[in-house]
């Protein structure tokens, strides 16, 4: 079994960031969806192994991916900030992306709405946004992975 801390749309919400290193210590993996990705350099510089990240619409001159997959136990996830796909307006066009490439799930933010749905057999999940700190309006997400099962649970702010 394996633990991961999904974060997006921290935009130099710092405190919000530190305030979940104990978790991100305690857990497998920790991806940044982009938009304040810049926020994750503590973490990574702790714990570099389980730390991803892509930059967002807002990660201006960022070195970082524009998006990246990972398999973990029997479930491949591809993740991405969200903005190419305009997840604003809809979400076909991840969901055929993350099929396209063979993906059980797709991370994504941009919304600053938290959501889990399913679209032709892809679960896309959106974090929300750390813009806020947990218990001040932000959100993340734990996703446990179980060999080819995987539970996602938003923490903070409602879902819709």
């Amino acid at each position: 079994m394996k633990t991961l801390i999904i974060i997006s749309d921290s935009h130099g919400n710092l405190k919000g960031v530190q305030a979940l290193l104990p978790k991100i210590a305690e857990n497998d993996y920790v991806i940044h969806l982009g938009d304040g990705a810049g926020d994750m350099r503590e973490a990574r510089s702790l714990y570099p192994e389980k730390v991803y990240a892509c930059g967002g619409n807002c990660d201006f001159f960022s070195p970082l991916p524009e998006d990246g997959e990972l398999e973990i136990e029997y479930v491949k996830i591809y993740y991405c900030h969200g903005h190419k796909y305009r997840v604003k307006s809809e979400l076909g066009l991840l969901a055929k992306e993350a099929k396209r490439r063979g993906c059980d799930v797709a991370l994504y933010g941009h919304t600053h709405q938290a959501s889990i749905t399913e679209i032709d057999g892809v679960t896309l999940i959106n974090p929300g946004t750390l813009r806020r700190s947990v218990g001040e309006g932000g959100s993340y997400c734990y996703l446990v992975i179980n060999k080819e099962k995987f539970t996602p649970v938003i923490v903070g702010e409602r879902y819709i």
